[in-house]
């Protein structure tokens, strides 16, 4: 590539930039790409398309999410200079409530700090009556256009290469040439194959189907029920890899995570005791969910989520195997917004970091998935559940303990930490031995009673 060539895949002064999704992804790629290039007194201008209006309630600004911002994520944004307001955060999570067959654990959070928040990605479920500005996607876009960004609330209809640039068209707004343009348009097939027309080497990631839900709760009784715990789920339920129930202000979000999850497979978790157990009594679950959905999740990064003035991020390049999603947004939407102010808008730009960010990431999540195949070895055994509880339970008694199996539990349910990380700490030979040990002594007593 010659210099003038080189020149014309740089960003200069009133570039211009097309976002197409105003998700954490693309809000976190537009904060981070106008916050580095004011440090280069770089002069760029950002559309960010996105036809959701994330200040109504139910469908119309939901973005499908059961709304966690992990422990790691507060941290970063806060160092960052994003602080999420307190009028967005629903509850303060700061113990996990672990629920089997055998029995229940409550796991307090490892530095006995409430830094773990639940959020609604909208306005609030189907039937909300609080109309209150309290969205998490709202909140960033409005970080976005305080930066400088413009909203369009518009969808995109076509996308289209020319040599020094690239057309984006809408209804409303017809075509307008962009010298790069972001995807960050989560699982949409329609408009992922938009981005397949620019660039013919780009796959789009694997998905499965999961499953989330809003019971409606008056807030006394979610305090009193759920107080600031997440409960999760190892039952014995095909499909179901993790379960989840996340206490909001007055509703409390179902997730249910897996392969292929369909109406039969929510019907037995809701069915089970332990998930009734969580309600009051004669709560009727199966009637008390207006607002439901069975959305995707990125279980398999795509292929080539970049081109020459291309590039993808979020859901739609790669994620977090079943966790912290919008952690993922922060981390590729950064690490694209660093690439095209810092080193250019080429596709070998991209190639040269943004693709190691998303092989990361990639490869992480085959790690999680041997995780996640032995965490449903478990679930599936009675005898390895009941020493799993009981290493847990002595644990959190012993005020000194390491806590080894709770941290490394804690940091699976949250996402806060690397599923390689996760991984280290679980063959840890006194974690291991603790467990051997568990589950001898805990089935003996059991055998007894």
């Amino acid at each position: 590539m010659d210099d003038q060539a080189r020149h014309n895949m740089e960003l200069v002064d009133g570039s211009s930039v097309a976002v197409i999704g105003g998700g954490p992804s693309g809000s976190f790629f537009s904060y981070f790409a106008l916050e580095f290039a004011a440090r280069l007194d770089l002069e760029i201008n950002i559309d960010i398309y996105e036809a959701k209006n994330f200040s109504k309630i139910g469908a119309g600004g939901c973005n499908h999410c059961g709304g966690i911002v992990s422990e790691s994520l507060v941290q970063k944004l806060s160092t960052d200079g994003i602080v999420i307001p307190a009028h967005i955060i629903q509850r303060g999570i700061s113990t996990y409530t672990m629920h089997a067959e055998q029995g229940e654990v409550v796991i307090k959070t490892p530095s006995n700090e409430h830094r773990i928040a639940s959020v609604f990605r909208g306005c609030g479920p189907k039937g909300c009556l609080d109309t209150s500005q309290r969205s998490f996607d709202n909140f960033l876009l409005g970080l976005c256009q305080e930066k400088g960004a413009d909203i369009i609330p518009e969808k995109i209809t076509k996308v289209e290469r020319h040599e020094d640039g690239i057309i984006v068209n809408s209804k409303r707004f017809g075509d307008k040439k962009y010298d790069l343009v972001v995807g960050a348009v989560g699982l949409n097939k329609k408009t992922l194959d938009l981005f397949g027309t620019l660039n013919p080497g780009f796959r789009p990631p694997g998905v499965t189907r999961t499953y989330i839900c809003e019971f409606y709760l008056e807030q006394d009784v979610v305090d009193k029920y759920f107080t600031e715990s997440m409960h999760v789920f190892l039952l014995n339920i095909p499909n179901v890899t993790f379960g989840a129930l996340i206490p909001k202000d007055n509703y409390v979000t179902l997730v249910l995570l897996g392969k292929d999850i369909d109406k039969h497979v929510v019907a037995d978790f809701i069915r089970s005791e332990q998930v009734k157990g969580c309600f009051p009594e004669n709560f009727k679950l199966d009637e008390s969910a207006p607002c439901k959905c069975y959305p995707f999740v990125n279980v398999k990064g795509a292929l080539e989520p970049y081109a020459d003035r291309m590039v993808l991020v979020g859901d739609s390049a790669s994620s977090k195997l079943y966790k912290n999603g919008i952690g993922a947004a922060y981390i590729t939407g950064r690490a694209a917004a660093n690439t095209v102010i810092f080193e250019g808008v080429s596709k070998k730009d991209f190639e040269s970091s943004y693709k190691t960010v998303c092989g990361d990431l990639d490869t992480d999540n085959n790690v999680g998935k041997l995780i996640f195949w032995v965490t449903r070895f478990i679930q599936k055994s009675a005898v390895l559940k009941t020493g799993l509880l009981d290493m847990v339970m002595r644990e959190q008694k012993e005020d000194h303990s390491k806590r080894l199996m709770s941290s490394a539990l804690w940091d699976t349910f949250t996402g806060s930490a690397g599923y390689r990380n996760i991984l280290l700490r679980f063959f840890h030979p006194a974690l291991l031995f603790n467990f051997m040990w568990s589950i001898v002594s805990a089935n003996f007593k059991r055998l007894k009673l």
